[in-house]
């Protein structure tokens, strides 16, 4: 019963994430950002607590009135506090309910994690007790029946004895010091809360506490929308305890409980709350292991592009990411749950078994080659991984700041990007590599390398125009000479291998930018390797550089470029091959044993090209792909450095 439950769940988690990846991009996807948005709420929560309570009253004849004139004589600022104040507190439900199912659906709760799940079940009552008590503070109707029913609740238990309400027999019970007690608790409460908060991520390696800008700034509009088109008003006037509460509208998320108190037995809604609580808390253990061996631990030998070496011991159910980060490896990463392709890696040895992953973030193309995603992958037994970023511990992805030095047109939907570093300095970087634009809410770019590694003064980048691209629109519309540029880099491992193999390229348009650079450097170096490039695009003008290409043929016998076109147009008088680049390879190769491939251009292009390849012989170790996608298309993720948005 258990497993349909997570499996039902995992099934709807999987298609609303794929929904919201469509909506938002995979990288401002809520689903992925549940834990930082709670976060989030939080400091919302407590901001504009601190507001109204500088202008509340704690007496009890004082505070509807005070609560009134917050809420109507300062409506600008008070009365659209108190409503953001309760929305967000909903929201915060929301985002720590569905957070924990999302764990649950995924069996992320078992064995290690267990510390995080207690302190999250402990943090979701704490959470409910600071907002129970927030109803009462003003003194409205609903206010009167939130306390009266939550006291009476309480009495039930023989600690208390029936001593609760007798405070509520008579309106002269409730006095001052009650209301301040109150006041005191709510300030008590969300202190907590937040000491809580810390206690449950203190154990989750490079746990994030802050969304994206663009999802706190949408998170905040919408509030105020919500605000402002329904307003939070206090219900039926001030409280009378002399008589009793008929009708009001409850805040479910908050006080779905309370109904029952006056419908049902005390001790039945005691059993509820407590026995679920407790189904809760024995989850992490549910089922026992009576008498079960404990499994061996695997290890894991993580080899990063600067040749650095690191291993791994990993516990039962964690995947390589977190063992990674867990010893402070540096590690690409983005969502952590199977959404995009920041964390992608190769396994060289050994299997891995794979949580549930977007197959936009790992196409089945690229797990035939042994590709991987470090946030899903749990090793079966002892396995050795490559990654496309520096693996040393406390390391990463150095940031530089360049300047923009020169823009060329090569096509009309093709724009030469020359960068330069401050002071002359230079990057070394092998050919292949590509780096990352930062941009000013986090969100990355990523261009691969297009000049060669001798020629590293100034940075080369082939940007290709993506309708809608918010970074290559601004490169054709909006960028200047001296426009500064932030990005990290270098990265990847979309290098030629160190073999006597005979080398084909297969490129499509801007995906021609990092072999340009693997080949310019081949030249330089004295590769004698036989290599061929077929190059494809629809139109002539997709090729934008094929004069030096065919120059470089001229002056390297040991070179030759096959230029194909998909769509040729009249006006481009084409001689040459037409139809898919790939295929035009297949044809000239009936047996690719004994060769190396390099892919690079879309992933449409990968997903083809890699399955036909093997089918003919190409052996999975002499596959080599870099792939991507243009980010400017909702859900989609750049997974290399060949020209995304």
């Amino acid at each position: 019963m258990l497993k349909r439950l997570q499996s039902l769940l995992q099934w709807l988690f999987m298609r609303m994430e794929a929904l919201f990846n469509a909506a938002f991009g995979d990288r401002l996807n809520p689903l992925y950002h549940l834990g930082a948005i709670s976060f989030f709420l939080f400091w919302v929560v407590g901001a504009s607590g601190l507001y109204l309570y500088a202008f509340f009253e704690t007496g009890v004849a004082e505070a509807y009135l005070s609560v009134e004139a917050l809420t109507h004589g300062q409506w600008f600022a008070g009365g659209i506090m108190r409503s953001v104040h309760r929305y967000a507190s909903d929201a915060m439900v929301v985002t720590m309910v569905v957070h924990l199912l999302r764990h649950f659906a995924f069996d992320q709760y078992h064995g290690f994690r267990w510390f995080s799940w207690i302190t999250g079940v402990a943090l979701i009552w704490l959470v409910y007790a600071s907002g129970i008590n927030g109803f009462m503070l003003p003194w409205d109707r609903l206010a009167q029946f939130v306390t009266v029913a939550s006291f009476e609740w309480l009495d039930w238990l023989p600690s208390f004895g029936g001593t609760l309400m007798r405070n509520f027999i008579h309106p002269a019970s409730v006095g001052d010091r009650f209301f301040s007690l109150l006041s005191f608790v709510h300030i008590g409460l969300p202190l907590l809360v937040l000491l809580m908060m810390m206690v449950h991520v203190q154990r989750v390696p490079k746990a994030r506490t802050v969304p994206p800008r663009r999802i706190g700034w949408s998170l905040l509009a919408a509030l105020l929308v919500l605000s402002l088109a329904r307003p939070v008003l206090s219900q039926g006037g001030a409280a009378d305890l002399g008589t009793a509460v008929q009708s009001l509208q409850l805040d479910w998320f908050y006080l779905a409980l309370l109904p029952l108190v006056n419908g049902r037995p005390l001790g039945q809604v005691w059993v509820l709350a407590a026995g679920g609580t407790a189904l809760l808390v024995m989850l992490p253990w549910w089922p026992p292991k009576f008498g079960r061996r404990q499994k061996r631990q695997s290890r894991a030998v993580v080899h990063g592009a600067d040749g650095s070496e690191t291993q791994l011991l990993l516990r039962e159910g964690e995947t390589l990411l977190e063992a990674g980060l867990r010893v402070g490896l540096a590690l690409p990463y983005e969502c952590r749950n199977g959404g995009c392709s920041m964390c992608l890696c190769r396994v060289t040895q050994g299997s891995v078994e794979h949580r549930p992953y977007q197959r936009s973030a790992l196409p089945d193309a690229l797990k035939a080659q042994g590709k991987a995603l470090l946030c899903c992958a749990l090793p079966v037994g002892d396995v050795v991984i490559e990654v496309e970023s520096p693996a040393g511990v406390g390391a990463g992805a150095a940031v530089h700041t360049g300047r923009v030095v020169a823009l060329e047109l090569l096509a009309p939907d093709v724009m030469r990007v020359l960068v330069a570093l401050p002071d002359n300095r230079s990057i070394a970087f092998r050919a292949g590599q590509y780096i990352n634009i930062l941009l000013d809410d986090g969100q990355r770019r990523a261009f691969s390398f297009a000049n060669p590694p001798n020629e590293n003064a100034q940075i080369e980048l082939q940007v290709g125009r993506i309708p809608g691209g918010r970074f290559t629109s601004h490169v054709f519309q909006g960028m200047r000479l001296g426009d500064t540029l932030r990005f990290e880099g270098p990265l990847g491992s979309f290098v030629l291998q160190d073999s006597t193999r005979p080398i084909l390229f297969v490129a499509r348009t801007t995906g021609f930018a990092p072999v340009k650079s693997i080949l310019q450097d081949a030249f330089h170096r004295g590769v004698q390797r036989p290599m061929r490039l077929y190059w494809g695009g629809r139109q002539r003008q997709d090729l934008y550089l094929l004069d030096l290409v065919e120059g470089w043929q001229r002056q390297h016998a040991n070179f030759q470029v096959v230029p194909v076109l998909s769509h040729p147009q009249p006006q481009d008088a084409w001689n040459g091959r037409v139809g898919r680049v790939h295929e035009a390879m297949l044809a000239d190769f009936g047996d690719l044993t004994g060769y190396e491939v390099y892919v690079c251009g879309s992933l449409k292009l990968v997903e083809a090209a890699v399955p036909a390849f093997m089918a003919q012989g190409l052996g999975e170790d002499a596959c080599f792909t870099d792939a991507f996608l243009p980010a400017a298309t909702p859900g989609s993720q750049a997974t290399s450095g060949t020209g995304a948005e």
